[in-house]
């Protein structure tokens, strides 16, 4: 199983100081946070996409390719791209462009945000959410998979022999989840293509969990691409860790009551009902490990650990102690069990190599021939 963490980039205030981060320190210190996940054996690092206070993450690519200079094992992945907003050539473009940058270690998380006014913002009606979703996602495949692409669809100008450049690296595109916590919609779409399904799950109860995640495994099979345990999942998560219960209560309740999205729950309800774990590392392994119980074998866990103006030497601190006792456990109670059949998540051949220690595959670099016209990128008719 991949385990990782994710970012949202909220610039939000220390209950404890009264201040918060500049934008450059916030955005500085998420780099620092991706950079100790891989020195502390994490798989990979997400990062959000909003376009609105008080968030910083605009732009993942840049922040994703900085990450790549200063990593050489981690995968890089959003949590998430926009695909209902942003411009689905540009969504391919660019992110074929970082694979090139990172060698290969690419993939994304792409949904509709959680920000309803991003979409006039970009010239989009909310109302079309799912139907953006579901047209700008077939043409990037089509764009990463295809040359001279003629298209036409309602929600962007008509292209005529296009060609996405650059290609994706070696011809594999990026894999993509698609994100969705309650859009049944959103999982069949996953299911159709044979992409993954990660349900970001840390406000919800394990019980609608299990519907969405049974209904994206049933879809998949249904598409022949496999059996409904041989589906890539994928869960969001959030913990707090200390010594003991009651220190990890203690210290994370200001985060908790200063965290936007928890105004009137109670860290007892959230802590009963959601995957917000707060504890000591054995406490949030044995919490995370009744996630395989409810909806089995899944391929990536990902954590939130920097929300509510937790203080960045914390949030380091917490990185800290997922790589070196919490995942490690769950590796321990995890992997040997794992069924023969079920899959692990895909990743880009070179990366794969990197990781087992192999040699890479040949480049297969995509062929600037004649063919194409310097002025117009067409192909050249004869």
């Amino acid at each position: 199983m991949q385990f990782g963490i994710f970012t949202v980039g909220d610039i939000t205030t220390n209950p404890h100081t009264g201040k918060a981060p500049s934008e450059h320190e916030r955005i500085k210190n998420t780099v620092e946070m991706a950079v100790l996940s891989e020195q502390v054996g994490l798989d990979f690092f997400a990062t959000g996409e909003h376009h609105n206070p008080p968030f910083a993450p605009s732009s993942p690519v840049a922040l994703l390719a900085n990450i790549a200079a200063r990593t050489e094992r981690l995968l890089l992945s959003t949590s998430t791209t926009l695909i209902t907003t942003n411009d689905p050539v540009r969504i391919a473009e660019e992110y074929a462009y970082l694979q090139h940058l990172a060698d290969g270690r690419v993939d994304l998380m792409m949904g509709r945000g959680n920000t309803g006014p991003v979409y006039p913002w970009f010239g989009k009606d909310i109302r079309k959410g799912i139907s953006l979703a579901v047209e700008n996602y077939d043409l990037v495949r089509r764009l990463w998979r295809e040359t001279n692409v003629d298209w036409e669809g309602e929600f962007r100008t008509p292209l005529q022999d296009f060609t996405s450049m650059p290609r994706p690296l070696d011809g594999v595109p990026p894999f993509v989840w698609h994100a969705s916590i309650r859009s049944p919609q959103i999982a069949e779409q996953a299911a159709f293509y044979g992409d993954g399904f990660l349900h970001n799950n840390i406000f919800w109860p394990v019980d609608h969990v299990k519907k969405m995640i049974d209904l994206y495994r049933e879809r998949y099979s249904h598409y022949g691409h496999g059996s409904p345990e041989q589906a890539i999942v994928g869960l969001g998560g959030q913990f707090f860790a200390a010594k003991t219960q009651a220190e990890a209560i203690k210290e994370y309740t200001p985060y908790f009551r200063n965290t936007y999205v928890y105004q009137g729950a109670s860290l007892e309800e959230m802590s009963t009902h959601t995957p917000l774990a707060v504890g000591t590392p054995e406490q949030i392994v044995e919490r995370y490990l009744t996630y395989r119980d409810v909806i089995g074998d899944y391929q990536r866990q990902a954590f939130n650990v920097d929300m509510g103006g937790v203080p960045h030497e914390e949030v380091m601190r917490q990185i800290e102690i997922l790589g070196t006792e919490i995942v490690p456990a769950l590796r321990a109670e995890l992997e040997p069990s794992k069924p023969a059949e079920v899959p692990d998540a895909p990743l880009h051949p070179r990366h794969r190599a990197l990781l087992e220690g192999t040699e890479p595959p040949a480049e297969e670099p995509f062929s600037m021939s004649n063919e194409f016209d310097p002025l117009t990128g067409r192909k050249v008719r004869i």
